[in-house]
């Protein structure tokens, strides 16, 4: 339909108008208590991704040199030394090898589980908080169509109790607390989703390389002279 024609009709002039002053905020606030939830599941959503993103940064740092410094000092039999440079280093990978070193000596089946138990913490220190990103991926969008359900449900109490008389404004309420809380959900729900698989694929590239440095390792202990 032509705006021009639209405009024409009675009582629509000032319809357009307030719909085109409407402010967001103002839309929240149409959406009811339904929105108190999906704000603060947008407000944790947000806080673990910053949160995982400071501690994935961190564990992603390398060091080119690091393991032919381990391997220099175990030749040469600097076990402390070698010790210190993983202490220093601090990152998941130089974990593993510092648990491996204290464990020299000893069968190498003994050394690959002692390394395998600390690279299993790791991942779980890393994977913190990214069930609870998917829970809110997920659950964001329910409480969504929740609020969509309420709404609609307000909107038919309402006309019922209008009878004959039924008049939009009436309805207006409803409508607005079910479109308003499906919109808020989804876009809830879409930046927890794409924010949980960006940290899953980050944290895979940190696992990755803790392998590659944990392999690197073994192979140190079975050719030490190389």
């Amino acid at each position: 339909m032509n705006l021009n024609v639209l405009l024409q009709i009675p009582g629509t002039t000032e319809l357009v108008e307030e719909v085109a002053e409407m402010k967001l905020m103002d839309m929240a606030f149409k959406g009811g208590w339904i929105m108190i939830p999906l704000l603060i599941l947008c407000v944790l959503a947000v806080y673990i991704f910053i949160e995982r993103m400071v501690v994935v940064k961190k564990a992603s740092q390398k060091d080119t040199t690091f393991m032919n410094k381990i391997k220099d000092y175990i030749n040469e039999g600097k076990i402390e030394a070698a010790l210190t440079l993983c202490k220093k280093t601090n990152t998941p990978y130089s974990r593993m090898i510092e648990k491996g070193i204290t464990r020299l000596g000893r069968p190498m089946s003994d050394v690959m589980v002692a390394i395998e138990n600390v690279g299993n913490l790791e991942i779980m220190k890393l994977e913190k908080g990214l069930p609870l990103l998917a829970t809110v991926a997920g659950g964001a969008p329910m409480i969504g169509f929740l609020g969509t359900v309420v709404g609609m449900i307000q909107s038919f109490y309402a006309m019922e109790q209008a009878g004959n008389n039924v008049d939009v404004m009436v309805l207006a309420g409803g409508i607005y607390t079910a479109m308003v809380t499906t919109v808020a959900g989804l876009i809830v729900g879409i930046i927890a989703y794409f924010a949980y698989n960006y940290l899953t694929g980050r944290v895979d590239k940190v696992v990755s390389n803790m392998e590659v440095h944990s392999l690197e390792f073994m192979d140190i202990l079975n050719g030490p002279a190389d």
